[in-house]
């Protein structure tokens, strides 16, 4: 039997147990949880870490219109988007439930725009989610691999690092703060993927350094340590910040830095 795994944003229990009675007809478990919006504790990776324990085949988000326009509710789907890619897949079916169409300011965060829409009142979402839970996803043709680690004792943590070739070296960077006070980086490592390194070795470890990219400055570290498809770059970030850059090192001024917005 395929499994739905639900987030529903708001503590709405008629809704889940509606939206579930429906999914059970059509031979679908189903899953989940209510959204903790607690992105300074990693609530998001406790959810996420329960979803890929059920061994889920499909990602869906009941969406309420107001709880998706908080910055931190944005901030903790985009990193759980980006997780759940990271451990099964670029195109892991992911969906998304409204209960009335979404206003252009209630839209996806950046990183949920693959996301399918579906409508509540429309008659075919049940049928759209149950063929999403049975066709094979297609492999994903990203060229970087980008997963957020940690807990709440051991802090946020992204992982980056290519998914083919060698990266000469690493540069990440942050900008803005999505719950006040602003976000820092804290310390970096390089090490084997999936998993925090207990210690490491940098090599010409720079810190403090500025980035400007389309108007914005990102504080940005790097390191020289060359990354491949089995081992990753590792940085530690306090708060939520607005997006953050990175890229392989490189000397030239112009090179090339991908950019993601997570709010």
């Amino acid at each position: 039997m395929k499994t739905v795994w639900i987030t529903a944003l708001k503590e709405d229990q008629p809704r889940v147990a509606a939206v579930t009675a429906v999914l059970k007809r059509y031979g679908l478990q189903c899953k989940g949880h209510f959204w903790a919006d607690q992105p300074d504790k990693m609530a998001w990776r406790v959810a996420l870490d329960a979803m890929l324990e059920a061994k889920a085949d499909v990602w869906l988000v009941l969406v309420d219109g107001d709880e998706v326009k908080k910055p931190s509710v944005r901030y903790g789907l985009s990193l759980m988007a980006s997780a759940l890619r990271s451990a099964r897949g670029g195109n892991f079916p992911m969906l998304t439930l409204w209960n009335s169409a979404p206003a252009a300011e209630a839209a996806l965060p950046p990183l949920m725009a693959q996301a399918e829409l579906l409508l509540e009142s429309g008659a075919t979402w049940p049928a759209k989610i149950v063929a999403k839970a049975n066709v094979p996803a297609k492999a994903s043709s990203a060229e970087f691999r980008l997963d957020v680690l940690g807990n709440e004792r051991l802090g946020q943590w992204f992982e980056i690092g290519p998914v083919a070739g060698i990266w000469p070296g690493v540069v990440f960077g942050i900008t803005g703060g999505v719950m006040g006070g602003g976000a820092e980086i804290q310390f970096q490592a390089v090490g084997p993927k999936a998993m925090l390194p207990e210690k490491t070795t940098l090599e010409f470890a720079q810190e403090g350094m500025k980035i400007e990219v389309a108007g914005n400055e990102y504080a940005a570290w790097a390191v020289r340590n060359q990354v491949d498809g089995n081992s990753s770059y590792f940085v530690k970030v306090k708060g939520c910040p607005d997006s953050i850059l990175f890229m392989p090192y490189a000397e030239e001024a112009d090179a090339e830095a991908t950019v993601l917005r997570l709010v």
